[in-house]
């Protein structure tokens, strides 16, 4: 299996504007408010390693599928993943307080939790708010494009590992400066270039970025 560090540092950069806008930031912020941010993020990144193996695995399954089916596949899920956001742009900071409202009422159903309680907690959390959302199926869509499995999974780790880092650190004093719907219409605007691309790759137009 082979490594390219270009896919890896194209899945990186592509993740992390999808995953800011996320629940799931969300949830790693309201989180370390609750327990200690390290703690938090440990429990978190395991989350997003299983997530991602899913993925991967998903992505290289679809390999062996007929290589058109598949890029009609994933460009149409990119645009249904761009539209989403858009829409869902204008309503993004509305319900950032009420996914922080349910997130901070899921970690005060735990009570205190110091050490592997804090971990396992985030991780649980976290790992039943991953599944289906556009970072996983992103994933999985770059690994059926380019075929480098390795490369793509370690990038979008990599990205998930960044942003959960960001959430439990930085989280307030980041949407402070920049609204989650700002953030919102990015990660729509990297799904449709993206679906572009697809396209452009249907038409038989070299596009190195997707293999």
């Amino acid at each position: 299996m082979t490594f390219s560090l270009v896919a890896a540092a194209t899945a990186l950069a592509l993740i992390v504007p999808v995953e800011l806008p996320d629940k799931t930031f969300v949830a790693t912020l309201v989180l370390a408010t609750r327990f200690r941010p390290l703690l938090v993020w440990i429990g978190v990144v395991s989350a997003f390693a299983v997530q991602t193996t899913v993925a991967v695995v998903a992505g290289s399954l679809l390999t062996a599928l007929p290589r058109t089916p598949v890029q009609i596949a994933s460009m149409l899920l990119f645009v249904v993943g761009g539209v989403l956001l858009l829409r869902g742009a204008s309503r993004a900071d509305a319900e950032e307080a009420e996914a922080e409202e349910e997130f901070g009422e899921v970690a005060a159903s735990k009570g205190a939790a110091t050490g592997l309680k804090a971990i396992a907690t985030s991780f649980l959390v976290l790992f039943l708010a991953e599944w289906g959302d556009l970072s996983q199926i992103l994933t999985a869509n770059l690994v059926a494009q380019t075929g480098e499995p390795l490369s793509i999974g370690l990038g979008a780790f990599l990205g998930l590992a960044l942003v959960s880092g960001l959430g439990a650190t930085l989280g307030h004093q980041l949407l402070r400066r920049v609204s989650l719907s700002t953030i919102r219409r990015i990660g729509g605007g990297v799904c449709l270039l993206l679906a572009l691309l697809s396209l452009l790759g249907l038409l038989g137009v070299d596009v190195p970025v997707l293999g």
